[in-house]
């Protein structure tokens, strides 16, 4: 019996596969999250008065985790077809819960974001990305 090298996989066009791990420890996103989560949760906390919810902090964390092979060796989510689907996280802050004066849970719903607000916003994004990708050449 002769050994055989194993081939490499082709695509339908007859050209190599070449894969290779998405870093998303390495995107612009998830490293906007990792250095200002903790401080957009500590700003909602105390303009709110009121401590963010679990799922919303584990939420954060989710996000920062998935797809790091450290957090688990694999995460695939299928759709009915069993094809693998490509997926956008965001986290989207509607409203707190504040404990009423009897103690019941109570949801208090923020307001839409200004256009003021949303224009310093973008102005501080591109500021970031722009020093980021100048750094980075």
């Amino acid at each position: 019996m002769r050994a055989s090298a194993k081939q490499p996989q082709r695509a339908p066009d007859g050209a190599p596969v070449h894969c290779e791990r998405h870093r998303p420890e390495q995107t612009t996103l998830t490293c906007l999250v990792q250095q200002h989560a903790a401080s957009f949760i500590a700003h909602a906390e105390a303009s709110t008065g009121a401590a963010l919810p679990r799922f919303i902090k584990d939420g954060f964390d989710a996000f920062l985790e998935c797809g790091i092979l450290a957090q688990g060796f694999l995460r695939l989510r299928f759709g009915s077809a069993a094809n693998s689907n490509i997926h956008l996280h965001g986290l989207v802050l509607a409203g707190v819960y504040r404990c009423g004066a009897d103690g019941s849970p109570a949801f208090v719903e923020t307001d839409a974001p200004t256009y003021d607000e949303l224009r310093a916003l973008l102005q501080t994004v591109i500021a970031r990305l722009m020093k980021m990708l100048t750094r980075r050449g």
